[in-house]
């Protein structure tokens, strides 16, 4: 982080970049990601996913909160995860696009790993629910885990954009 006085040493990564000195696309890849509609796709995806995150949080809250709206909390919990799914899948094809690889791609190694975990638990929470496994409050407490885990990918995502928009400006690039 820029001000906690640590500089990233040789083969560490360091923010907007991969490995020191690596950019975070190289010319090619940031032609392929600019060209791909999958880059639209994802940019419509994630504010919207984010917005159904956050109605879902405040119904799952209020349930906590009142022990009424279970249905409502429930439902936008599904929702969410459907959402989730949908961005999981078409990240997967804008990463085949710009990277030719499905996932793992070198500059969002750690951001999909951690979605894998996102993953996990929102899976979790619907085997819960169709499964009839625990209480409604266990549920909803382990919504809130999977929630919490979003929030951190979420944010991993968007030091990944700000990293690709201070590469852009700055014009570093790397040869293909």
């Amino acid at each position: 982080m820029a001000g906690d006085g640590h500089h990233p040493s040789a083969g560490e990564e360091s923010p907007g970049r991969g490995k020191q000195g690596q950019a975070l696309y190289t010319s090619e890849e940031r032609k392929r990601r600019d060209e791909s509609p999958w880059t639209i796709v994802q940019g419509i995806l994630a504010p919207l996913q984010f917005l159904v995150f956050l109605v879902s949080l405040g119904l799952v809250l209020r349930y906590l909160a009142t022990g009424s709206g279970a249905v409502a909390a429930d439902s936008s919990i599904v929702v969410k995860t459907l959402a989730l799914y949908t961005i999981m899948i078409t990240g997967s094809i804008w990463e085949k696009d710009v990277f030719d690889r499905w996932l793992f791609a070198r500059p969002f190694f750690w951001e999909d790993v951690f979605s894998m975990l996102v993953l996990a638990l929102h899976s979790a929470y619907l085997v819960m629910l169709f499964g009839e496994v625990g209480t409604v409050g266990q549920r909803m407490v382990l919504a809130l885990a999977a929630y919490a885990t979003y929030l951190v990918n979420a944010g991993q995502f968007l030091l990944k954009l700000r990293a690709a928009r201070l590469q852009a400006a700055s014009g570093l690039a790397v040869a293909t």
